[in-house]
């Protein structure tokens, strides 16, 4: 766990249902810290979720005008109408794009990501702007450095898909938020995991399913697959089940208040064209 710091001024299974929860052998790699290497790359070429709000976002948000988003689309309505005072606990969002806006509009702002190079942008606009924000280096799936009932929202942007196994993700939240607190969480649909992701196919405007669910980069490519995307050094991801996600949450303890669809405004793959793709959760922990 890292240090505070505070700113001032290829083939298919044979099996049609898959019980994993993580991965089925030990890989010889440890996946936070390869996919904290991932994230800093990506950090360093300011990619979409890497590129800092500007100074202009940061004084409309002090003046009361503030926006920030679980999926490509607005929050629906009532689900963080205002923040002024809340203690919020940003979930491995950092990028220098939500904790600050919320800082701005009067949180009180921690923001935790794996990725040092993700927090050192909330650094520069809080620096930037002369806000106060705390940042925290860490594990979404291990919170022990944060106490019990500390927060009063958990915004937590799609990042799941980086761990292979989401129920600590859930309890951690449900253990640090207040009674009454709210978890505002974002994941993509399951089904973007499934088809198999050959340009050939996609080009031919085709989808063809070549994954069961959950999908897991570790277990479900082949060997050379698997190979190739760690030297390119992309970061490894699982497809949660809307049972881990959506039933993940109430086996914690939440009751859903709110659930929300999005879709992708500048589809990626064929099955984006079709339906939404975004998910976003409004869950409370109860009184």
């Amino acid at each position: 766990m890292g240090r505070f710091q505070v700113f001032l001024p290829t083939q298919a299974s044979d099996h049609p249902r898959k019980e994993r929860h993580i991965p089925r052998h030990k890989p010889a790699l440890d996946i936070l810290q390869h996919n904290s290497a991932a994230w800093d790359r990506q950090a360093r070429q300011y990619c979409e979720w890497s590129r800092p709000v500007d100074a202009a976002t940061i004084a409309a948000a002090r003046a009361g005008d503030w926006q920030v988003r679980l999926t490509p689309g607005p929050l629906p309505a009532g689900w963080l109408p205002e923040v002024r005072g809340l203690r919020i606990l940003c979930l491995a969002s950092g990028g220098g794009q939500q904790a600050p806006v919320l800082a701005a509009a009067g949180a009180e702002v921690l923001v935790l990501d794996a990725s040092a190079e993700q927090l050192a942008r909330d650094r520069e606009v809080a620096g930037r702007d002369g806000l106060q924000l705390e940042t925290l280096q860490g594990d979404m799936r291990d919170l022990s450095a944060l106490a019990d009932a500390r927060f009063d929202c958990v915004f937590h942007p799609i990042s799941n898909l980086y761990v292979p196994d989401i129920r600590p993700v859930w309890r951690e939240c449900f253990r640090v938020l207040r009674p009454g607190g709210r978890l505002l969480s974002s994941f993509y649909n399951p089904v973007v995991f499934v088809a198999d992701r050959d340009p050939h196919y996609a080009e031919q405007g085709l989808i063809k399913p070549r994954f069961t669910l959950p999908y897991s980069d570790l277990d479900d490519l082949g060997p050379e697959e698997l190979a190739a995307k760690r030297e390119r050094g992309e970061a490894l991801v699982f497809g949660h089940s809307l049972a881990q996600q959506i039933g993940g949450q109430l086996e914690a303890g939440f009751v859903l208040r709110g659930f929300h669809e999005d879709a992708q405004p500048n589809p990626r793959f064929v099955i984006d064209r079709y339906l939404p793709t975004f998910l976003a959760t409004w869950a409370e922990k109860p009184l």
